[in-house]
Order: C-alpha cells, then structure tokens, then sequence
C-alpha cells in the first residue's frame, strides 16, 4: 500500500509540474522571442519565385539552429536579446538579399533571398593556411545565411558542427540545418583579435588599447566590422553599410527595440 502511495503522489506532481517544464522550455526558446508569424513579417519575400533560396531557409530551421547556441538571444534583458536576434538577422539579410531601392515592399523585406554567392571573383581557398588545406575541385565561395566564405571557415565551422566543410563545402547551401548553424557558429565564435559579434551585442566586449586606438567601438558598426571590415570599414557612407543598417532599424523596429549607438563603421580601422 505504501509503494502504492508513492506512485501515486509521484505521478500526481508529475502531472502537476509537466506544464511548468513546458512552459519553461517555451520559454527558454528563441521562439518565444521571435514568432513564425514575425519571421514571416520579416523575410516577407524570401520564398518569392524570384528568390534562388526559395523554400529553402524555414522558420523551424532557425529555430532549431538558435536552440543549438544557448547563448544565442538568451543573454542579458528582454531588449538585449531582442536586439542581439534582429542585428543577426539583419546582417544576414545584407548578405543574402535580393532588394533594390525600388522593391516592393521596399529593400528590407528581401533578406534570406540567396544561398549561395554569385558569381565569386575565385574560389577562396588560401593555400597558405595548412591547417585547413583546399580540397582539389572545390570552390569555398560564400554559401548560407552569413556567405561563409574561405577554406579555413569550412574546415573550422566543419569541424565545430560536424560536417566535412573541406571536402563537401556544397553541404552548406545544402542543408538548412547546416546553413543556419554555420551563420550562428560564426556569429558566436571569437576569433582574436576579433571579439565575436555576440559579444558586442550583449554588452561583453571589451576593446584592448589597439581596439581604442583604431575607434573600434561597440555597436552594430563593429559587427560589420568583424564580418567584413577589410572591405567596407574607414569608408564614409558605403553603400553596403547603409544597407546594413537599414536592415538593422527595420528589424529592431518590428521587435520594438532601439538599436543603440555606432551603427557605422567609417570611422573605424579593420581588424
């Protein structure tokens, strides 16, 4: 009777306790930051025929992706993390839009309408990074969410979410799942002297003295700078980094969130 007893209150506090765990796990998600119907608000055009990308980046995709990086959206208050997901998104969609001045529905709504580079200028493969050595035939041109792009970014992000992205490269742009995982990995890996873009986002990064000396300040600015400062930083109003920030007040908009100071980089010197 007694053992009786017991499994009966257990399986009472377990009926009890079961919606709290859920609710808790709803919580803990990135869904309960970023619904499907304001996914949907924001990529209003990336399944358009239009798009090469087409059905290919799904609303359960990133989520799953996001759910994989703990950190990701999860840190600090409600607004930091709200900020954090749509500069993300934001610089994605620079990445791989495919708006103009005069789209409809305006040049922010076409974010996620690429998955893969077009017509890349070589096949990015530095052979003088050993470590990472470019497999014969292969092209490590931009592909996914964040265009990652170079040998030793396949082999590292391969080897982080486990792929071979020295010998399939092609995985990326093949596999939403993989796609959205690089542009995460990417976005939550510091690589010195680089902080990584997360890090800036929620408020832990902290410039050395050569950081304070090239004006590599935190904000929004920083994260292009991270992403490709090499090519668009210390240039007065670059068009490729407007377009970055009109994604940026766009989508902090649709979360209700400012987006904070130093939303350019021309004042700034590249990693």
């Amino acid at each position: 009777m007694a053992r009786s007893l017991a499994f009966l209150f257990l399986a009472l506090a377990l009926l009890i306790l079961s919606p709290r765990a859920t609710e808790a796990r709803r919580e803990s998600s990135i869904a309960c930051l970023i619904t499907e119907q304001l996914f949907g608000d924001i990529f209003l055009h990336k399944d358009d025929n239009a798009c090469p990308a087409k059905d290919f980046y799904t609303y359960d995709s990133f989520v799953r992706a996001a759910n994989c990086f703990p950190k990701f959206g999860r840190t600090g208050s409600v607004s930091t993390r709200k900020r954090e997901i749509a500069a993300f998104l934001a610089q994605v969609s620079h990445e791989t839009t495919g708006g103009w001045a005069t789209a409809p529905d305006g040049p922010y709504t076409w974010g996620l309408c690429f998955k893969e580079e077009v017509s890349p200028p070589s096949n990015y493969c530095d052979a003088t990074v050993k470590e990472w050595p470019c497999y014969p035939g292969k092209s490590y041109k931009g592909r996914g969410p964040i265009q990652l792009s170079w040998n030793y970014n396949y082999g590292l992000a391969g080897e982080a979410l486990g792929f071979d992205g020295l010998k399939n490269p092609e995985t990326v742009s093949n596999d939403t799942l993989v796609a959205f995982k690089t542009a995460l990995w990417f976005w939550m890996t510091e690589r010195k002297p680089k902080p990584s873009c997360h890090a800036v986002m929620v408020g832990k990064y902290r410039p050395s003295k050569a950081d304070l000396a090239a004006n590599r300040t935190a904000g929004f600015g920083l994260l292009t700078n991270i992403i490709n400062g090499g090519l668009e930083c210390g240039i007065p109003d670059d068009p490729r980094v407007n377009d970055r920030i009109g994604f940026f007040r766009t989508y902090a908009k649709l979360f209700g969130v400012d987006t904070g100071p130093n939303l350019d980089c021309q004042n700034q010197k590249h990693f």
